[in-house]
């Protein structure tokens, strides 16, 4: 059987290769994934915290407003690394210096 703590140890996992992602990688891109799974990881605790909580369904209410949110972070994050690619013709956050108007 699945226990509570079998839960905790996947989203902390999770959680640990999000921000590997985000401190090991040079890709703009790969920023934002680790961003997501950072993120995928707090909604999995809120599922299971929720999944315990038989009288409360806040949980999983937080969970869906977490999903929306991560949804809006992305395509707007998405949004403005095309625009700097336009710009400085790279997605790799160190060799963008300035930004112009």
């Amino acid at each position: 059987m699945i226990t509570f703590g079998h839960f905790l140890i996947v989203s902390a996992c999770i959680f640990c290769i999000g921000l590997y992602a985000i401190l090991a990688k040079r890709n703009a891109i790969m920023i934002l994934v680790g961003i997501e799974l950072m993120i995928n990881a707090a909604i999995l605790n809120f599922v299971a915290f929720a999944r315990y909580d038989k009288t409360n369904y806040g949980g999983q209410i937080f969970a869906l407003f977490a999903i929306v949110l991560a949804a809006a972070a992305v395509a707007v994050g998405l949004a403005i690394i095309l625009n700097v690619y336009r710009q400085f013709k790279t997605i790799n956050p160190k060799n963008i210096h300035e930004l112009k108007d």
